[in-house]
């Protein structure tokens, strides 16, 4: 009886420990991610294709302003050197 409530109690502890530990989620968005979630929820938008190409564009120039900020502040950008 004993073992059975020690398994038991092993199998709860590790589904809790399980539950317990960091997900995605929690962290925050990269810019990347948060680039292609701003051109995909455009994309959804069911915009003209005037407004979808002002609202595109308005996208890229900020993804371009805050890689220029990055590499302004000492910030690799990536595919940069080593």
């Amino acid at each position: 009886m004993n073992k059975a409530i020690a398994l038991a109690l092993l199998i709860a502890t590790a589904t809790l420990a399980g539950c317990a530990t960091s997900h995605p989620e929690d962290r925050p968005y990269s810019a990347e991610e948060q680039h292609e979630l701003a051109l995909e929820a455009l994309s959804r938008r069911g915009l003209s294709f005037d407004e979808y190409q002002r609202e595109h564009a308005r996208i890229e120039r900020a993804q371009v302003r805050e890689v220029v900020g990055q590499q302004a502040s000492g910030i690799k950008a990536p595919g940069e050197g080593a």
